[in-house]
């Protein structure tokens, strides 16, 4: 069986324009994304399984029936596709709620984190944590410290 260069083309835009989209900081572009994703493994599947008849006994002969497990395989993606859709939704709407859009901001600590090493600084202990041993520069007993 040859692949289809119908069914190459629209799994390549699919999960290009999926791939695009999840790189996005919107929710909701990330929401398309992984729908168009979810749609380009579902036309994958298709593709791979074999053409006939449909799979009911007493019909036809069993070697011109199609193969039932990619279709079982692609009601089962669908539903994954379902939940996760459904999830993000949910996390967009709750964002819009709380902040009036539905862009992923940056972490603070991230933040932070890229700026010291910008300035090629090591982060120093917090106030509370004086007390704990910094694995940096305090060392065991009878060894030596490493700075």
């Amino acid at each position: 069986m040859t692949p289809n260069l119908v069914y190459v083309i629209v799994i390549g835009v699919l999960f290009g324009a999926g791939v695009s989209l999840l790189l996005e900081r919107t929710l909701t572009r990330i929401l398309i994304g992984v729908v168009l994703i979810g749609n380009g493994v579902n036309v994958l599947i298709l593709m791979g399984g074999a053409f006939g008849t449909p799979p009911i006994v007493g019909d036809e002969p069993v070697e011109g029936m199609s193969d039932p497990l990619p279709q079982a395989m692609i009601l089962t993606a669908i539903v994954i596709t379902l939940g996760i859709t459904a999830f993000l939704l949910a996390l967009a709407y709750r964002s819009w709620q709380l902040l009036g859009h539905d862009e992923v901001q940056d972490d603070a600590e991230d933040t932070r984190i890229i700026e010291l090493a910008d300035r090629d600084e090591v982060p120093h202990a917090d106030e509370d944590d004086d007390d704990l041993p910094n694995p940096v520069y305090d060392c065991a007993p009878g060894r030596e410290a490493v700075r």
